[in-house]
């Protein structure tokens, strides 16, 4: 892996993992485009870099962050759905995750639900409050999220819609949860994969932590005012013209392979 390839693939995962459009569709499309070959320390370095994203939530949105027992609580409850059916069914998810007709129709099928999710919840709770039934409703929508392509942020807001949070409650509740369930999966996948990290692979992984950490805080913020602004319409008609991009390259015969 180029220094420029690893800038590239950081600034995808930036922009794509706490917005509803699926990191893995684009993480497919971007390495094709570049040639890369996906080897030990590529599959290492784009699950690594997640902690960069991960702390942008965190220095974005520190005093809220850094608050009550009761707050770490409720994230607590929201994670164990997906902590404890993620362990169940490894194997299995990484036999769907080798699969990219699986993430491409996903991508579809996910992107329709966006275009019509502003119309079946139009009326929101005054009440904004995430109390804990709520958060571990929310948690179950996130086990959606480990069938490639369906994009935890979108599983997870929708998950707070259905409990009557606007769009924003559920897109901030949405990055609060990521950062337990990233640190997880980011902290199992690394040990899996240290091996494979050298001293010469030191600087292109910190390089790419910094990068995605800075794109991430832009997307966030980008993210929340558009979907204040314009729901989740435009994002699902990404999804869908995303989805079929991939679909159209397997049947001219792409060999796409997943990171």
């Amino acid at each position: 892996m180029s220094l420029f390839e690893a800038i590239i693939i950081a600034i995808v995962e930036g922009i794509t993992e706490f917005l509803p459009v699926s990191s893995t569709g684009h993480m497919i499309i971007t390495q094709e485009l570049l040639g890369m070959e996906i080897d030990d320390f590529v599959k290492a370095f784009t699950v690594n870099i997640q902690f960069g994203a991960i702390l942008s939530v965190v220095v974005l949105y520190w005093k809220r962050f850094f608050q009550s027992v009761d707050f770490y609580l409720k994230l607590f409850v929201a994670f164990l759905p997906a902590a404890v059916i993620g362990f169940l069914a490894s194997d299995f998810i990484d036999q769907m995750l080798e699969n990219v007709v699986v993430v491409a129709v996903m991508l579809v099928l996910g992107g329709i639900v966006l275009v019509f999710v502003d119309r079946w919840f139009k009326n929101p709770s005054p009440d904004q409050t995430v109390t804990y039934n709520k958060a571990v409703k929310i948690g179950f929508f996130q086990v959606i999220s480990m069938i490639p392509g369906v994009s935890r942020s979108a599983a997870t807001i929708i998950g707070g819609m259905t409990q009557k949070l606007d769009r924003k409650t559920a897109a901030e509740f949405s990055f609060f949860l990521a950062v337990p369930t990233m640190f997880a999966a980011s902290a199992y996948k690394l040990l899996q994969n240290y091996k494979h990290i050298d001293a010469d692979h030191i600087d292109i992984l910190l390089i790419g932590n910094v990068v995605a950490f800075f794109v991430a805080m832009i997307a966030i913020k980008t993210f929340i005012s558009l979907l204040t602004r314009y729901g989740f319409k435009w994002f699902g008609y990404y999804r869908i013209v995303v989805g079929l991009i991939i679909l159209i390259m397997l049947a001219m015969g792409y060999e796409l392979s997943m990171v």
